[in-house]
């Protein structure tokens, strides 16, 4: 997979791994930005969690080695559609070294990929399961399993580098975004903003099923979707269902030209 942090940026040699998102902006691909994600240690409470999760596993992985590192985004360097979600779980991607995989949320959301045509398999379980994303990417604006699942706003500004620099990787072929919950969509908001997109004021509210066209001074436009969380919290409570999610996917589906 991408991101398999096996060598090192030219530009991570200068800065150091506690700087790694300074170096973002100077990647020339997402293949290199994977790498570059998946060698940070900027945050040190971030850093601590997922080693100390590494360390003691969960009893039904102990006998897996665990990625224990920042989690790259997954898919095509040429998506038209990016869903952005919070942070990777703790015994999810933190463990399998891959977003949304591994774990109850990423089984929902790719269940529901899958049943639009927009993931080859619904059945996420490792990094080399062989899973494909079709014209998708998937990433998250902190990119470490947080404490409770809950990152610092500190830790968002901090990772803030990864994601606007993937926006611009991703610039000649992104159509579609859509955000899963309040935390990724204030993230994005944020992002977007210090990237020169115009952002109605006040800001648009997050909320389930909302729609907003995007544009950019240079005459790029995108379309950001909001989506209920894929978490446990929401699917088992039936805040989202399955239909409710695969509708937004459907509809991200069409504007991003992927039928």
């Amino acid at each position: 997979m991408a991101g398999d942090g096996r060598s090192e940026p030219t530009d991570l040699r200068s800065h150091g791994p506690e700087k790694a998102p300074l170096a973002a902006e100077n990647t020339h691909g997402i293949a290199e930005l994977d790498r570059l994600v998946s060698s940070c240690f900027a945050c040190p409470r971030l850093v601590a969690w997922r080693t100390e999760v590494a360390r003691v596993k969960r009893a039904a992985f102990r006998d897996e080695d665990y990625w224990a590192r920042p989690v790259p985004g997954f898919g095509p360097d040429d998506a038209a559609f990016l869903v952005v979600g919070l942070a990777p779980a703790a015994h999810g991607g933190n463990r399998t070294g891959r977003m949304f995989t591994g774990d109850q949320s990423g089984d929902v959301l790719f269940a529901a990929l899958h049943a639009v045509g927009l993931a080859t398999g619904a059945q996420p379980v490792s990094a080399d399961d062989g899973i494909e994303m079709i014209g998708t990417r998937l990433t998250a604006p902190v990119h470490c399993a947080p404490p409770q699942n809950k990152p610092t706003a500190a830790e968002r500004r901090r990772c803030a580098p990864f994601l606007s620099r993937e926006l611009e990787l991703l610039r000649p072929s992104l159509k579609v975004i859509m955000v899963l919950g309040e935390f990724g969509w204030q993230a994005l908001f944020t992002v977007l903003g210090e990237g020169g997109w115009t952002i109605p004021r006040p800001r648009p509210r997050f909320g389930h099923g909302a729609e907003l066209a995007l544009t950019h001074p240079d005459g790029r436009t995108v379309t950001v979707l909001g989506c209920y969380h894929v978490s446990p919290h929401n699917t088992f409570t039936g805040r989202l269902t399955p239909a409710m999610l695969e509708n937004v996917l459907t509809r991200a589906k069409a504007l991003a030209d992927l039928d």
